[in-house]
Protein backbone atom coordinates (compact mmCIF):
# COMPACT_ATOMS: atom_id res chain seq x y z
CA UNK A 1 0.00 0.00 0.00
CA UNK A 2 1.60 3.57 -1.10
CA UNK A 3 1.73 5.86 1.46
CA UNK A 4 -0.97 7.74 0.05
CA UNK A 5 -3.58 5.17 0.50
CA UNK A 6 -2.21 4.80 4.10
CA UNK A 7 -3.39 8.40 4.50
CA UNK A 8 -6.71 8.09 2.73
CA UNK A 9 -7.41 4.90 4.99
CA UNK A 10 -6.13 6.39 8.49
CA UNK A 11 -8.44 6.60 10.75
CA UNK A 12 -8.67 10.50 12.35
CA UNK A 13 -10.89 12.02 15.53
CA UNK A 14 -11.26 15.30 16.49
CA UNK A 15 -11.77 16.45 19.62
CA UNK A 16 -13.08 20.02 19.84
CA UNK A 17 -16.03 19.89 17.50
CA UNK A 18 -19.12 21.96 18.55
CA UNK A 19 -22.68 21.52 18.83
CA UNK A 20 -25.68 23.57 20.06
CA UNK A 21 -29.53 22.23 21.05
CA UNK A 22 -32.52 24.35 20.84
CA UNK A 23 -32.82 25.09 24.36
CA UNK A 24 -29.56 26.11 24.70
CA UNK A 25 -30.01 28.82 21.75
CA UNK A 26 -32.72 30.04 23.71
CA UNK A 27 -30.43 30.66 26.39
CA UNK A 28 -27.00 31.03 27.08
CA UNK A 29 -26.41 30.96 22.90
CA UNK A 30 -28.92 33.90 22.20
CA UNK A 31 -26.37 35.96 20.84
CA UNK A 32 -25.51 33.62 18.32
CA UNK A 33 -29.15 33.04 17.13
CA UNK A 34 -30.40 36.91 17.54
CA UNK A 35 -26.75 36.78 15.15
CA UNK A 36 -27.90 34.51 12.67
CA UNK A 37 -31.48 36.15 12.28
CA UNK A 38 -29.85 39.50 11.81
CA UNK A 39 -27.63 37.43 8.87
CA UNK A 40 -30.87 36.29 7.12
CA UNK A 41 -32.41 39.79 7.27
CA UNK A 42 -29.47 41.11 6.05
CA UNK A 43 -27.22 38.90 4.04
CA UNK A 44 -24.57 38.68 2.23
CA UNK A 45 -22.60 40.65 5.35
CA UNK A 46 -23.49 38.35 8.35
CA UNK A 47 -24.03 35.42 6.68
CA UNK A 48 -21.59 32.83 7.66
CA UNK A 49 -23.16 33.09 11.27
CA UNK A 50 -26.24 31.94 10.15
CA UNK A 51 -24.86 29.07 8.20
CA UNK A 52 -22.64 27.93 11.51
CA UNK A 53 -25.86 27.75 13.40
CA UNK A 54 -27.24 25.85 11.06
CA UNK A 55 -24.13 23.43 11.03
CA UNK A 56 -24.11 23.72 14.95
CA UNK A 57 -27.55 22.44 15.19
CA UNK A 58 -27.48 19.81 12.70
CA UNK A 59 -26.56 16.31 14.73
CA UNK A 60 -27.29 13.77 12.09
CA UNK A 61 -26.86 14.14 7.96
CA UNK A 62 -25.36 17.33 7.24
CA UNK A 63 -22.75 16.68 9.91
CA UNK A 64 -22.03 13.25 9.22
CA UNK A 65 -21.95 14.11 4.96
CA UNK A 66 -19.14 17.04 5.65
CA UNK A 67 -17.41 14.89 7.93
CA UNK A 68 -17.29 11.94 4.87
CA UNK A 69 -16.53 15.30 2.29
CA UNK A 70 -13.26 15.74 4.76
CA UNK A 71 -12.59 12.37 5.83
CA UNK A 72 -13.27 12.55 9.33
CA UNK A 73 -14.12 9.36 10.67
CA UNK A 74 -15.38 10.56 14.62
CA UNK A 75 -16.01 13.62 16.39
CA UNK A 76 -16.33 14.29 20.22
CA UNK A 77 -19.07 16.52 20.35
CA UNK A 78 -18.71 19.28 23.22
CA UNK A 79 -21.58 22.12 23.66
CA UNK A 80 -20.48 25.30 21.77
CA UNK A 81 -19.35 28.40 23.84
CA UNK A 82 -20.25 30.14 25.91
CA UNK A 83 -21.57 26.50 26.97
CA UNK A 84 -23.33 26.64 30.86
CA UNK A 85 -20.26 28.34 33.25
CA UNK A 86 -22.16 31.85 32.44
CA UNK A 87 -25.27 30.61 33.96
CA UNK A 88 -26.40 30.62 37.61
CA UNK A 89 -26.72 28.01 39.38
CA UNK A 90 -30.21 26.44 39.28
CA UNK A 91 -30.51 27.86 35.32
CA UNK A 92 -27.46 25.81 34.26
CA UNK A 93 -28.48 22.54 36.08
CA UNK A 94 -31.70 22.42 34.12
CA UNK A 95 -30.14 23.18 31.17
CA UNK A 96 -27.15 20.39 31.72
CA UNK A 97 -29.07 17.09 31.82
CA UNK A 98 -31.36 18.02 28.79
CA UNK A 99 -28.16 18.99 26.65
CA UNK A 100 -26.63 15.98 27.46
CA UNK A 101 -29.02 14.10 27.07
CA UNK A 102 -29.80 15.25 23.25
CA UNK A 103 -26.22 14.67 22.39
CA UNK A 104 -26.30 11.31 23.83
CA UNK A 105 -29.68 10.44 20.94
CA UNK A 106 -27.27 11.49 18.51
CA UNK A 107 -24.31 9.40 19.72
CA UNK A 108 -26.66 6.65 20.06
CA UNK A 109 -27.83 7.24 16.16
CA UNK A 110 -24.50 7.23 14.97
CA UNK A 111 -22.52 5.33 17.64
CA UNK A 112 -19.18 5.10 14.95
CA UNK A 113 -19.06 8.80 14.08
CA UNK A 114 -19.99 10.15 17.66
CA UNK A 115 -19.00 10.77 21.20
CA UNK A 116 -19.78 12.94 23.25
CA UNK A 117 -18.19 15.51 26.25
CA UNK A 118 -20.65 16.15 29.12
CA UNK A 119 -21.88 19.90 29.58
CA UNK A 120 -21.67 20.56 33.23
CA UNK A 121 -23.59 22.59 36.02
CA UNK A 122 -19.77 23.95 36.89
CA UNK A 123 -21.62 27.08 39.30
CA UNK A 124 -22.59 23.92 41.49
CA UNK A 125 -20.01 21.56 42.09
CA UNK A 126 -21.70 18.46 43.36
CA UNK A 127 -24.27 18.25 41.11
CA UNK A 128 -21.69 18.52 37.97
CA UNK A 129 -19.89 15.78 39.55
CA UNK A 130 -23.20 14.10 39.74
CA UNK A 131 -23.98 14.56 36.01
CA UNK A 132 -20.51 13.94 35.15
CA UNK A 133 -20.81 10.82 36.49
CA UNK A 134 -24.28 9.65 34.75
CA UNK A 135 -23.18 10.75 31.82
CA UNK A 136 -20.31 8.42 31.69
CA UNK A 137 -22.12 5.62 33.28
CA UNK A 138 -25.60 5.68 31.27
CA UNK A 139 -24.35 7.50 27.92
CA UNK A 140 -20.67 6.21 27.69
CA UNK A 141 -19.05 9.99 27.42
CA UNK A 142 -15.79 10.33 27.41
CA UNK A 143 -15.33 13.37 29.47
CA UNK A 144 -16.53 16.45 29.87
CA UNK A 145 -16.02 20.45 28.64
CA UNK A 146 -15.59 23.63 30.77
CA UNK A 147 -15.53 26.81 28.94
CA UNK A 148 -13.59 28.96 31.37
CA UNK A 149 -13.99 31.14 34.06
CA UNK A 150 -17.24 30.56 36.13
CA UNK A 151 -18.62 34.10 36.44
CA UNK A 152 -14.97 34.99 36.93
CA UNK A 153 -14.43 32.26 39.32
CA UNK A 154 -11.62 29.48 38.49
CA UNK A 155 -11.55 25.78 39.02
CA UNK A 156 -8.40 26.52 41.13
CA UNK A 157 -10.67 27.35 43.57
CA UNK A 158 -11.89 24.32 45.68
CA UNK A 159 -15.38 25.35 45.85
CA UNK A 160 -14.72 23.42 41.93
CA UNK A 161 -12.98 20.29 43.29
CA UNK A 162 -15.64 18.15 43.24
CA UNK A 163 -15.64 17.94 40.14
CA UNK A 164 -11.92 17.42 39.33
CA UNK A 165 -11.69 14.43 41.95
CA UNK A 166 -14.92 12.57 39.80
CA UNK A 167 -13.09 13.23 36.62
CA UNK A 168 -10.00 11.51 37.68
CA UNK A 169 -11.98 8.90 40.06
CA UNK A 170 -13.92 7.82 36.68
CA UNK A 171 -10.44 8.47 34.49
CA UNK A 172 -11.98 10.45 32.60
CA UNK A 173 -10.01 14.14 31.11
CA UNK A 174 -11.57 17.80 31.52
CA UNK A 175 -11.58 19.97 28.62
CA UNK A 176 -10.80 23.18 28.92
CA UNK A 177 -12.45 25.55 26.26
CA UNK A 178 -11.62 29.16 26.11
CA UNK A 179 -14.35 31.62 27.19
CA UNK A 180 -14.52 35.82 26.94
CA UNK A 181 -12.37 37.12 29.64
CA UNK A 182 -14.30 38.76 32.93
CA UNK A 183 -15.54 42.37 31.83
CA UNK A 184 -12.47 43.95 34.23
CA UNK A 185 -10.11 42.25 32.10
CA UNK A 186 -11.57 43.60 28.85
CA UNK A 187 -11.70 46.79 30.31
CA UNK A 188 -8.53 47.21 31.60
CA UNK A 189 -6.73 45.20 28.88
CA UNK A 190 -8.12 44.94 25.64
CA UNK A 191 -9.95 48.55 25.39
CA UNK A 192 -7.81 51.05 23.85
CA UNK A 193 -7.37 53.37 21.04
CA UNK A 194 -8.97 51.52 18.56
CA UNK A 195 -12.59 50.49 17.32
CA UNK A 196 -14.88 48.53 19.29
CA UNK A 197 -14.53 45.84 17.22
CA UNK A 198 -11.02 45.48 17.59
CA UNK A 199 -11.74 45.66 21.20
CA UNK A 200 -13.88 42.21 20.60
CA UNK A 201 -11.62 40.34 17.89
CA UNK A 202 -8.57 41.18 20.14
CA UNK A 203 -10.19 39.76 23.53
CA UNK A 204 -11.88 36.96 21.50
CA UNK A 205 -9.89 34.60 18.80
CA UNK A 206 -6.71 36.72 18.44
CA UNK A 207 -5.66 36.94 21.80
CA UNK A 208 -7.61 37.14 24.75
CA UNK A 209 -9.25 33.59 24.45
CA UNK A 210 -5.92 31.52 24.37
CA UNK A 211 -4.18 33.52 27.05
CA UNK A 212 -7.43 33.45 29.38
CA UNK A 213 -7.08 29.67 29.00
CA UNK A 214 -3.62 29.97 29.01
CA UNK A 215 -4.04 31.47 32.26
CA UNK A 216 -6.54 29.19 34.06
CA UNK A 217 -4.42 26.17 33.52
CA UNK A 218 -1.05 27.85 35.35
CA UNK A 219 -3.83 28.99 38.03
CA UNK A 220 -4.89 25.29 38.31
CA UNK A 221 -1.52 24.24 38.34
CA UNK A 222 -0.18 26.60 41.06
CA UNK A 223 -3.26 26.63 42.99
CA UNK A 224 -2.07 22.63 43.63
CA UNK A 225 -4.89 20.64 41.58
CA UNK A 226 -2.63 18.01 40.16
CA UNK A 227 -0.67 18.13 43.16
CA UNK A 228 -4.12 17.01 45.24
CA UNK A 229 -5.52 14.80 42.04
CA UNK A 230 -2.05 13.98 40.08
CA UNK A 231 -3.77 11.19 37.57
CA UNK A 232 -6.32 14.03 36.37
CA UNK A 233 -6.10 14.59 32.86
CA UNK A 234 -7.00 18.17 30.72
CA UNK A 235 -7.28 18.89 26.98
CA UNK A 236 -6.82 22.37 26.00
CA UNK A 237 -6.99 23.28 22.07
CA UNK A 238 -5.00 25.65 19.83
CA UNK A 239 -2.12 24.04 20.04
CA UNK A 240 -1.39 24.81 23.76
CA UNK A 241 -3.11 28.00 24.27
CA UNK A 242 0.25 29.90 24.03
CA UNK A 243 2.25 27.80 26.98
CA UNK A 244 4.58 25.59 24.96
CA UNK A 245 6.28 29.03 23.86
CA UNK A 246 6.87 29.97 27.40
CA UNK A 247 7.11 26.72 29.09
CA UNK A 248 10.68 27.30 29.67
CA UNK A 249 10.80 30.51 31.16
CA UNK A 250 7.76 29.47 33.58
CA UNK A 251 10.14 26.59 34.21
CA UNK A 252 12.48 29.51 34.99
CA UNK A 253 10.18 31.91 36.97
CA UNK A 254 8.10 29.52 39.08
CA UNK A 255 10.39 27.25 40.26
CA UNK A 256 9.36 24.59 42.98
CA UNK A 257 11.14 25.90 45.95
CA UNK A 258 8.92 29.14 45.60
CA UNK A 259 5.68 27.69 44.20
CA UNK A 260 5.97 24.43 46.72
CA UNK A 261 4.66 22.27 44.48
CA UNK A 262 5.28 18.82 44.10
CA UNK A 263 6.95 19.28 40.49
CA UNK A 264 8.40 22.16 38.14
CA UNK A 265 5.44 23.74 35.59
CA UNK A 266 6.74 21.88 32.62
CA UNK A 267 5.79 18.50 34.39
CA UNK A 268 2.63 19.01 34.94
CA UNK A 269 1.90 20.85 31.27
CA UNK A 270 3.94 17.41 30.15
CA UNK A 271 2.19 14.73 31.94
CA UNK A 272 -1.49 16.49 33.19
CA UNK A 273 -1.92 18.29 29.75
CA UNK A 274 -2.99 17.34 26.21
CA UNK A 275 -3.02 19.29 23.43
CA UNK A 276 -5.50 19.56 19.78
CA UNK A 277 -5.23 21.53 16.85
CA UNK A 278 -8.38 23.54 17.34
CA UNK A 279 -7.93 25.30 13.61
CA UNK A 280 -4.24 26.69 14.33
CA UNK A 281 -2.99 24.77 11.60
CA UNK A 282 0.67 26.12 11.53
CA UNK A 283 3.56 24.11 11.51
CA UNK A 284 5.76 26.58 13.26
CA UNK A 285 3.73 26.30 15.92
CA UNK A 286 2.86 23.02 15.74
CA UNK A 287 6.42 22.33 16.12
CA UNK A 288 7.54 23.93 18.64
CA UNK A 289 4.12 21.96 20.75
CA UNK A 290 6.32 18.41 19.14
CA UNK A 291 9.35 19.92 20.37
CA UNK A 292 8.15 20.72 23.75
CA UNK A 293 5.90 18.44 25.06
CA UNK A 294 6.41 15.30 22.73
CA UNK A 295 4.05 13.42 20.68
CA UNK A 296 2.26 11.63 22.76
CA UNK A 297 0.25 14.47 24.86
CA UNK A 298 -0.64 15.73 20.82
CA UNK A 299 -4.40 14.81 19.35
CA UNK A 300 -5.76 16.41 15.96
CA UNK A 301 -8.95 18.44 16.08
CA UNK A 302 -10.90 21.16 13.75
CA UNK A 303 -13.03 23.13 15.33
CA UNK A 304 -15.75 22.63 13.38
CA UNK A 305 -17.72 24.31 12.43
CA UNK A 306 -15.81 27.38 13.19
CA UNK A 307 -12.95 26.03 11.27
CA UNK A 308 -12.76 24.08 7.96
CA UNK A 309 -12.09 20.25 8.48
CA UNK A 310 -11.10 19.64 5.13
CA UNK A 311 -8.20 22.33 5.91
CA UNK A 312 -7.16 20.62 9.25
CA UNK A 313 -7.58 17.08 7.40
CA UNK A 314 -5.06 18.50 4.63
CA UNK A 315 -2.46 20.22 7.62
CA UNK A 316 -2.57 16.68 9.61
CA UNK A 317 -1.44 14.77 6.56
CA UNK A 318 1.37 17.55 5.61
CA UNK A 319 2.78 17.22 8.86
CA UNK A 320 6.34 16.77 9.03
CA UNK A 321 6.68 13.69 11.36
CA UNK A 322 6.70 9.91 10.74
CA UNK A 323 3.60 7.76 9.75
CA UNK A 324 3.97 6.37 13.19
CA UNK A 325 3.81 9.47 14.98
CA UNK A 326 1.09 10.50 12.15
CA UNK A 327 -1.66 7.89 13.01
CA UNK A 328 -0.63 8.99 17.19
CA UNK A 329 -1.92 12.18 16.79
CA UNK A 330 -4.99 11.46 14.20
CA UNK A 331 -6.29 8.60 16.17
CA UNK A 332 -4.02 6.76 18.82
CA UNK A 333 -3.28 9.43 21.00
CA UNK A 334 -7.28 10.36 21.73
CA UNK A 335 -8.22 5.55 21.62
CA UNK A 336 -6.04 5.66 24.13
CA UNK A 337 -7.07 8.79 26.45
CA UNK A 338 -10.71 8.52 25.56
CA UNK A 339 -10.89 4.55 25.50
CA UNK A 340 -12.41 4.91 21.66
Amino acid sequence: MSQLEKQKTMRTITLEEHYATPAFLEGPGRQLKDAAHAAHAHPPEAWDIAQVIDQLSDLDGRRIADMDAAGIDVQVLSLTSPGLEQLDAAEAVALARDTNDRLAEAVRRHPSRLAGFAALPTAAPDTAADELERTVREHSFKGACINGHVRGRYLDDPFFWPILERAESLQVPLTLHPTFPPQAVISASYTGNFAPEVTRGLAMAAWGWHIETAIHVLRLILGGAFDRYPDLQLIIGHLGETLPFMLPRLDRGLPPQMTKLDRPISAYLRENVHYTFSGLNYTATFLDLLLEVGVDRIMFSADYPYSSMVEARTFLDQLPVSPADKMRIAHGNAERLLRL
